[in-house]
């Protein structure tokens, strides 16, 4: 991408983003690869690099840990591997081996699962392959703790055994000695001590010739001489030699060990650029989640339009100081591709313009924007900005002079892949000169299909804007009662710059105010209220409708509420009429299941009977004896008239009563839990339960 000036990065504050995406990375190569971050104009790669982001953002909120720990600068080591006759330390050993156990995790991470879910990050592993043999070699000659190990080779092995030997016979002759030479008073207070790597006796000066040995250093008081006794001198040297046969066998196993891993230097290298990449990403993430950013939909074409967009350092600022950041809205296309921004000074039309300036360098980098996840974002090749005061000591250039010097750059260079932002068009200059040229650029940049944005005070570009196809005015919102901006764009009307409105909030005195009223154009002054009181008419609309919005939402809230209601109260009596309709199932099938038993016994009787006749009254009487309440009642009456319930047991011969069918018999014979009553001439089978002994009431039998 072409930027100009050189300071653009500067001035839109891109590099203060890069500084601090390079504050989330770990790794040497995530910083470095920030550091040296690019503005690309590839589709593809743009989308890439925002889908990586996104994924990352996605694994952070979803709690899932990404294991990507490894964070040491192993590449001079990698070097060193390729290098013939290098040495790679242990220490450094130990660092290959923390990156292979990385890279083996990243791989185990990306499950079936995983890979569908992150398919951009999972791509990063294409081209790369992991070899656990790397770390099984470096694990045969070195422990856990970066130590050699004593089966790396036999002759370690002797040798170390050696070693072990000759520490112990040492050992035992020099407590020997330290004992015997204490008990004599020749020893100081500590006894003993390390010099020069090896054991001495801490002899009290005035007895230092009568130990005999190795003199190797005296105390800084002279009170205290350090002496290697003669007797384990010869032990000493020989520990010595062990301990460089040692040292020798270690480097050779060292050296064969960088030898034979020396063919692995490139996929070490493609591991380590690996862990960088992720972490990399994970900065990104990292620092779209701070100020809330998103992916874009991203279109190769010249296009801005961006919804609830914020500018992220703004946002981190406000953010630390609990204040809210006014969403930006805007829409630049074929039919609207120059805003020209007006309103009061302080009222937020530079932030307005860098905010979009900045957005755009950081998507086109591949860093996700704090825009809605419905803005559409274009790629641009050019991007060309004039803001602030750029007046040049070096090249003796005024602010206006710096200006044109800008403005010939752009309508000799720009195209209809240019982005362009100029702040304060004209000023610096005569107004109406100033405002002539100003409008002579404005239509050379469209004429060029340049795209871009512009900030000015000028009344002749905002007329300008309204007659001109393809150019739109712009307002920066302000509240004129409380003097103080709303930092808010209203795109299709121009805004008034309230020079006189901020001049009497501010208190001057109203004669002057009423001066430069009286010297200013009439028509101007007309212009400028009107556009004054539009303004204040579309913020009291815009006011209204959030009124009328909040109404609709609380009515719609209330609907919802209302129809939960209902549906519940519905779904209360549903449950009800259910409830009632089981009952009457209940009772329907008690009284089938009943009828069903009596039609059994009924056709049982049936057979038995003789006389059909009876037979038939019975049954009729057992059918219908509960058609009716009147009639059950008044032959339960009559039967208590003429009968009496006793406390009895049954036996054959007995007057019994059928509590379901109110009829009396005579009990004939009783079998188990079954009884055959004779009912008339029809005897029947019923259960015990059933029946009751009664005897005729003497009153009944009179009559």
């Amino acid at each position: 991408m072409k930027l100009y000036p050189a300071s653009t990065l500067q001035q839109l504050e891109f590099d203060t983003v890069r500084d601090w995406l390079i504050g989330y990375c770990r790794t040497a190569y995530a910083r470095k690869k920030a550091a040296a971050l690019r503005i690309h104009t590839h589709r593809k790669w743009i989308e890439h690099e925002l889908k990586q982001a996104a994924e990352f953002k996605q694994v952070l909120h979803s709690g899932f840990v990404f294991p990507n720990q490894f964070t040491e600068d192993v590449q001079p080591v990698i070097q060193l591997l390729s290098i013939s006759g290098a040495t790679v330390p242990e220490e450094q050993w130990m660092q290959i081996l923390a990156l292979s156990s990385n890279t083996e995790q990243i791989f185990r991470w990306f499950n079936a699962e995983r890979a569908d879910m992150y398919p951009a990050l999972f791509e990063e592993l294409n081209g790369i392959t992991f070899d656990k043999k790397i770390a099984e070699k470096i694990s045969e000659v070195l422990d856990e703790h970066g130590q050699v190990r004593d089966q790396a080779s036999e002759e370690l092995a002797s040798i170390r055994m050696s070693i072990y030997r000759k520490r112990n016979e040492l050992r035992r002759m020099f407590d020997g000695l330290s004992s015997r030479y204490n008990k004599l008073g020749y020893l100081s207070d500590i006894g003993e001590s390390f010099l020069n790597g090896r054991r001495v006796l801490a002899v009290v000066a005035e007895y230092k010739r009568m130990v005999k040995g190795v003199l190797h250093g005296e105390s800084d008081s002279r009170r205290t001489s350090f002496i290697e006794p003669e007797e384990t001198t010869s032990l000493n040297n020989e520990l010595f030699s062990l301990s460089w046969d040692e040292r020798k066998e270690i480097q050779r196993l060292l050296k064969k060990l960088t030898a034979e891993l020396s063919v692995y230097a490139t996929p070490l290298a493609n591991w380590l650029k690996l862990c960088g990449t992720y972490d990399f990403i994970q900065a990104k993430a990292k620092l779209a989640i701070e100020y809330q950013g998103t992916a874009p939909v991203i279109e190769d074409r010249a296009v801005v339009d961006l919804k609830d967009a914020r500018h992220p350092l703004l946002l981190r600022k406000n953010v630390s100081l609990s204040k809210p950041v006014i969403p930006l809205n805007i829409r630049l296309d074929e039919q609207s591709r120059i805003l020209v921004i007006s309103g009061p000074n302080a009222g937020g039309k530079t932030v307005t313009l860098k905010t979009i300036g900045l957005l755009q360098l950081m998507v086109q980098s591949g860093l996700l924007v704090p825009v809605g996840v419905d803005s559409v974002m274009g790629i641009f090749k050019q991007i060309f900005i004039h803001i602030g005061d750029t007046q040049s000591i070096e090249f003796e250039l005024s602010t206006y002079s710096a200006q044109l010097k800008n403005m010939k750059h752009f309508t000799e260079h720009a195209n209809g892949k240019t982005l362009f932002f100029i702040d304060e068009l004209g000023s610096g200059s005569d107004p109406a000169l100033g405002g002539a040229f100003a409008e002579v650029f404005l239509e050379a940049l469209i004429q060029i299909h340049a795209m871009g944005v512009v900030t000015t005070h000028y009344l002749n570009l905002k007329i300008m804007a309204n007659h001109v196809k393809g150019i739109v005015n712009g307002a920066m919102q302000f509240d004129e009662k409380k003097l103080l901006p709303l930092y808010k764009l209203q795109v299709g009307q121009p805004g008034s710059s309230y020079t006189f409105s901020i001049a009497e909030r501010i208190g001057i005195d109203p004669s002057l105010i009423k001066r430069a009223r009286a010297l200013a154009e009439k028509e101007h002054i007309r212009l400028d209220q009107l556009l004054n009181r539009t303004e204040q008419d579309l913020q009291r609309m815009d006011k209204e409708r959030e009124q009328l919005q909040q109404q609709i939402r609380e009515n719609t809230r209330l609907k919802a509420e209302m129809e939960k209601w209902i549906a519940r109260e519905q779904h209360q009596q549903e449950m009800e009429r259910l409830k009632h309709q089981n009952a009457i199932s209940s009772d329907r099938l008690a009284y089938l299941k009943d009828m069903e038993r009596k039609l059994k016994a009924m056709v049982v009787e049936w057979r038995r009977a003789e006389d059909k006749t009876k037979a038939v009254q019975m049954i009729q009487a057992l059918l219908f004896g509960q058609k009716e309440k009147f009639v059950v009642g008044k032959k339960e009456k009559h039967l208590n008239e003429k009968f009496m319930e006793v406390e009895k047991t049954l036996h054959a011969g007995d007057l019994v009563k059928l509590k379901s069918s109110r009829v009396v018999g005579t009990l004939k014979e009783i079998k188990g839990k079954k009884a055959i009553v004779q009912v008339g001439q029809m005897p029947m089978t019923v259960d015990i339960k059933n029946l009751v002994v009664v005897v005729e009431r003497q009153n009944s039998a009179a009559v």
